[in-house]
């Protein structure tokens, strides 16, 4: 287990303490750092047009984090991660809402299955350009437990549009 990684979706599009943007992110960056979730790389951050099309919503910006999760099993990963969530002004209340912060587990190692509220890999992560160009930026080899395709060919199969690498979280992280 000590040789597993996670992979974690960051996204937000509402600001926080007056921080939104890549800002905000690397500040989820540096509580990740502080809850001892050890980041082994990050992606750029991307920006991506709010779910569903017409929302009226402001515009996402997303990355993925490869972390070390320490041997937690998935549930407590996803208590540690919803945590900091509500520390960033995170309420749950309703599917596609605009959000402070959600930090989504996308996989973690090769697990397959449903472990509490956590389903793994992430059932979405092959439709969603948002989680898939940062996470292909940083392990485009990783493969989907289910479908054996790469992050990379799985971006390739969706449309090439609607996304932009817009910063690079490593560079926000250190000036925050």
């Amino acid at each position: 287990m000590d040789h597993d990684s996670a992979f974690v979706a960051l996204g937000a599009n509402l600001p926080h303490d007056g921080v939104d943007g890549p800002a905000l992110l690397a500040r989820a960056v540096i509580a990740l750092k502080s809850a001892d979730l050890a980041p082994r790389a990050l992606s750029g951050v991307w920006k991506t047009a709010a779910w569903p099309p017409g929302s009226g919503q402001p515009d996402y910006y997303n990355a993925v984090v490869e972390l070390d999760p320490r041997g937690l099993a998935p549930q407590r990963l996803y208590a540690a991660l919803t945590a900091i969530e509500a520390r960033f002004g995170r309420e749950r209340r309703e599917r596609w809402a605009p959000r402070t912060l959600d930090l989504d587990i996308v996989a973690y190692g090769d697990r397959v299955g449903v472990f509490g509220e956590v389903t793994l890999p992430h059932p979405r992560t092959h439709e969603r350009t948002f989680v898939l160009a940062p996470l292909a930026e940083i392990a485009p080899d990783w493969r989907h437990p289910e479908t054996g395709l790469t992050a990379a060919e799985l971006l390739a199969r969706l449309p090439a549009d609607g996304y932009q690498r817009v910063a690079d979280l490593a560079e926000t992280t250190t000036q925050g």
